[in-house]
C-alpha cells in the first residue's frame, strides 16, 4: 500500500493530507456540536420560574453558567427584558446571527475538501498518463502491453484515492450540517419562547393599573348615583 502511494505523485499526498484536515475538522465538530447541545425546554421552564419571581440576577447567572449559543441568545434578551416586545425580537435575532458563524465554523473547507479531490484525482490520473505515454515515446513505442497497462494502473492511483477521501468527506459535511441547523432550531425557539416568557411576565403589570382604573371610575358612578338618590 505504502509502495503505491509513493508511486502515486506528489498529489497522492496532497490527498492524503486534505483527508488528514478533514477526520481532524469532523473531530473538532463533533466535539464543538456536543458541548453546545442542551435542552431548551428544561432550561427555559427553569428561567420562566425565576422570571416569573423577578430574579432575573440568578436568571442571568444560569444563562451564563451554560456557555452555549442557546444560553448566550436567551443572555442578551435577559439583559433588555425591559425592552418591548419589538425590541426583544430584534436584540434575539442579532444574537443569535452573531452564533450562526461558531456554528458554521470550518464546514465550507470540509466541503470543498468533498468537491475538490476527486478533481485533484482526476488531475494526478491525466497527468500519470501523460507521463506513461511520454516514456513509451522515448522507447519508440517499443514496450509490452504489461508496461503499458502498469503505468496506466499507477496513474489511476490518484482517481480512485480521490474518491476514497471525498465520499467520507461529503459524508462528515452532511452529518455535521444537520447537527448545526438543528442547534439553529434551539436558537430560534430559544428566542421565540424568551420573547414570550417576558412580555407574559410583563402584561400583569400593565393590566394592574387599568383593572383599578376601572374599580374607580365604578366608585365614582356608584357615588354620583348615591348622591341623586339622597
Amino acid at each position: 500500500m505504502l509502495d503505491l502511494i509513493s508511486k502515486g505523485g506528489a498529489l497522492v499526498w496532497v490527498l492524503l493530507g486534505c483527508f488528514g484536515l478533514a477526520l481532524a475538522i469532523f473531530a473538532e465538530r463533533i466535539s464543538y456540536y456536543h458541548r453546545a447541545g442542551m435542552n431548551v425546554g428544561e432550561f427555559l421552564a427553569g428561567l420562566a420560574s425565576l422570571i416569573r419571581r423577578k430574579n432575573y440576577a440568578e436568571a442571568l447567572q444560569e444563562c451564563v453558567a451554560t456557555r452555549v449559543p442557546a444560553g448566550r441568545v436567551l443572555h442578551a434578551a435577559l439583559l433588555r427584558h425591559h425592552a418591548t416586545r419589538e425590541q426583544l425580537k430584534d436584540i434575539v435575532q442579532e444574537a443569535g446571527q452573531l452564533e450562526v458563524p461558531r456554528l458554521e465554523r470550518y464546514l465550507s473547507v470540509l466541503h470543498g475538501i468533498a468537491h475538490a479531490t476527486p478533481l485533484i484525482g482526476l488531475l494526478g490520473t491525466i497527468l500519470g498518463l501523460m507521463n506513461t505515454f511520454t516514456r513509451l515515446n522515448n522507447v519508440n513505442g517499443y514496450a509490452t502491453p504489461a508496461d503499458v497497462a502498469n503505468g496506466v494502473f499507477l496513474a489511476l492511483i490518484t482517481s480512485a484515492l480521490g474518491l476514497v477521501v471525498a465520499i467520507p468527506s461529503y459524508l462528515f459535511y452532511s452529518f455535521l450540517a444537520a447537527k448545526a441547523r438543528h442547534l439553529m432550531h434551539d436558537l430560534e425557539r430559544a428566542g421565540i419562547e424568551i420573547v414570550n416568557i417576558l412580555e407574559d411576565n410583563r402584561e400583569p403589570a400593565h393590566a394592574a393599573p387599568a383593572m383599578g382604573a376601572q374599580i374607580v371610575e365604578f366608585r365614582k358612578a356608584d357615588s354620583g348615583s348615591a348622591l341623586k338618590r339622597g
